[in-house]
């Protein structure tokens, strides 16, 4: 029950439901789910105070992957998007955070086979996967 009062999961859970819609057949979803990403972005950049902050990274690549998906041969893109956002909201399984957490700029260590392998296999985490 915590988790459905977090409004990280309420952001997720709504964008999963209209990417779902969308590929179902009704056509609205993915610009919603896109102006709803967008709205994250700056909600998250008020809240953190930085456009650099690492919840604002996560919502403006997700927005990216969004946007390509508008593109008609590129909307096979939702599926992989689709499945990602749901792993989010049923495991707290971020695939893209975790990708992003790799990016030079957020973090501070050599990269090595086990430290790339322990970024995508270590358990869920509610919050954050950056490592400071």
């Amino acid at each position: 029950m915590q988790r459905i009062m977090d409004k990280v999961w309420i952001y997720w859970f709504i964008t999963d439901i209209l990417l779902i819609l969308d590929v179902a057949g009704w056509h609205y979803g993915l610009p919603i789910a896109t102006a709803l990403t967008i709205v994250q972005i700056f909600h998250f950049a008020a809240e953190t105070r930085s456009v650099t902050s690492f919840p604002v990274q996560v919502r403006i690549a997700y927005t990216l992957l969004l946007l390509v998906a508008f593109w008609p041969p590129m909307y096979w893109m939702l599926y992989p998007v689709i499945l990602g956002t749901s792993a989010m909201v049923l495991f707290d399984y971020c695939f893209l955070a975790r990708f992003m957490s790799l990016m030079p700029w957020n973090h501070n260590q050599r990269y090595s086979v086990s430290m790339i392998y322990a970024t995508f296999f270590s358990k869920p985490v509610t919050g954050s996967v950056q490592k400071s």
